[in-house]
């Protein structure tokens, strides 16, 4: 399969990532673009996660709800979104002017690609490890890792998001960096024209 966009990881970072692409594939600019999400790389840390302090979720709101909440979001508003479920992936290779991502099942090549991880060790994808290097917000003491990047690009059409990109893990700044991603993206696709996407309530 053949995709514009593959995203790698489905936290919270790699979901709003999808879910801001999704929104704008309605777009001139956006149109016939293939996205794709893998979801299960490793466990979340959202699994574990409760959330008391975040606008917008209800005190309480659960991890582990979260995450298959915006499977079903990301689903029901954006059905052209691909969602790969129970594959890992072990290698994102460049292959010609594109990347080639192997799976423990499957092959995919995108044009572009955007690694969306959580920052433990160990960090086993092939293809990546030059880019490892250590977290620079994190704990010292946890032994955290990020992939070098200049404002979340790795390189051309390697995108890094989330506490994998140099972020603290806080929800909040997780989902910002998987949209900022998304929106330079769409500013790709939008010639390089300044892009974001809103949507406006519709009043009679």
């Amino acid at each position: 399969m053949v995709f514009d966009i593959l995203i790698v990881g489905g936290g919270v970072s790699g979901m709003q990532c999808a879910l801001v692409l999704g929104s704008a594939l309605n777009k001139e600019y956006a149109k016939e673009k293939k996205v794709g999400i893998i979801l299960h790389q490793r466990a979340s840390h959202l699994q574990d996660a409760l959330f008391n302090n975040v606008l917008g979720l209800t005190p309480g709101t659960l991890g582990k709800d979260i995450l298959e909440e915006g499977k079903k979001q990301l689903s029901e508003l954006y059905p052209e979104v691909v969602q790969v479920e129970n594959e890992k992936v072990i290698a994102v290779l460049e292959e010609g002017e594109a990347y080639k991502v192997v799976t423990n099942k499957a092959e995919y090549i995108s044009k572009m690609v955007v690694i969306a991880l959580n920052y433990s060790k160990p960090f086993e994808i092939a293809g990546l490890e030059q880019y490892v290097e250590r977290h620079i917000r994190a704990n010292a003491m946890k032994d955290r890792i990020q992939l070098r990047n200049f404002n979340h690009l790795i390189k051309d059409g390697l995108y890094v998001c989330g506490t994998l990109a140099g972020w603290r893990s806080q929800f909040a700044i997780a989902a910002g960096s998987g949209a900022s991603v998304a929106t330079d993206i769409l500013t790709v696709w939008n010639e390089n024209v300044p892009t974001k996407v809103h949507d406006k309530r519709v009043i009679n």
